[in-house]
């Protein structure tokens, strides 16, 4: 009887032992995007900039992403909407030459792009506490959704040399001071002969999330199923643990490939 008891309670949650109530970061809108920065304006510390200056051509080397800033403000007239202003600032490696016979030198400069995307995150007007926070100044959360943004590893699609004022993207804001230590100067648009120009392939996506509370099927609790492995100081033993690698000394043959026997052909 007890049996059929848990039956139909499996069967009225679903086929779950049990239902739990968590709480947790919950998406209410997202997007993802991809984007083509033609023609970005890359700075340098002055020391750098001279460099630049003596340059005839520019080769770009790598992109990475430094970090993103990020602004999240209610749409005026349209409850539940926010719009996320997201500042990328960008480090871009760059090949200078100056001349045929001189070698490339290698730089870093730094660039900016602004972009905005308006997202649903809901309404909320609770101000939330948590304990263990000291007194004065304690942090609260004022209703606000939470905004964050994936960026994937930019491509660093092409970079020109320009002599004087040239067309291009202007940077959008001042290069922020912890940024610019990072570099050893300050930065100045306005400074040098010569213009580094970039363009980027960008892929993002941006969520905006709240925190709720939810009611979801739970089968048990994570209970680890292997036993930690204490660490050893002896570097022979940890090597002794190492199995031998018999596949860098006897190459696999055709006939051991999964795919062997299968002809391929048009």
């Amino acid at each position: 009887m007890a049996e059929l008891d848990r039956d139909t309670e499996l069967e009225e949650r679903g086929g779950f032992p049990q239902a739990v109530c968590i709480d947790a970061m919950r998406v209410y809108d997202s997007c993802s995007d991809k984007d083509c920065l033609e023609d970005l304006r890359v700075l340098f510390p002055p020391d750098r900039q001279a460099l630049v200056d003596n340059a005839t051509s520019v080769r770009v080397r790598d992109v990475s992403v430094i970090t993103v800033y990020l602004d999240l403000q209610p749409i005026p007239f349209h409850k539940g909407f926010y719009g996320v202003d997201m500042t990328f600032f960008f480090d871009v490696a760059l090949d200078l030459y100056g001349g045929p016979a001189a070698g490339p030198v290698t730089v870093n400069g730094v660039s900016a792009f602004q972009k905005k995307v308006i997202l649903y995150g809901s309404e909320g007007e609770v101000k939330m506490f948590s304990s263990g926070q000291d007194l004065p100044g304690v942090e609260e959360s004022r209703g606000l959704p939470k905004a964050t943004v994936q960026v994937a590893q930019p491509v660093a699609l092409s970079a020109r040399l320009c002599e004087g004022p040239c067309r291009g993207c202007e940077p959008c804001c001042p290069i922020p001071a912890p940024i610019a230590q990072r570099y050893g100067g300050d930065f100045d648009a306005a400074a040098g002969k010569n213009g580094v120009y970039v363009t980027i392939g960008l892929f993002t996506i941006v969520q905006i999330a709240r925190n709720v509370q939810m009611l979801i099927p739970a089968y048990d609790f994570c209970v680890p199923e292997k036993e930690c492995v204490t660490s050893s100081d002896d570097p022979c033993q940890m090597f002794q643990r190492i199995d031998f690698p018999t596949d860098q000394f006897f190459p696999p043959q055709a006939a051991d490939l999964p795919d062997h026997g299968n002809c391929r052909g048009r």
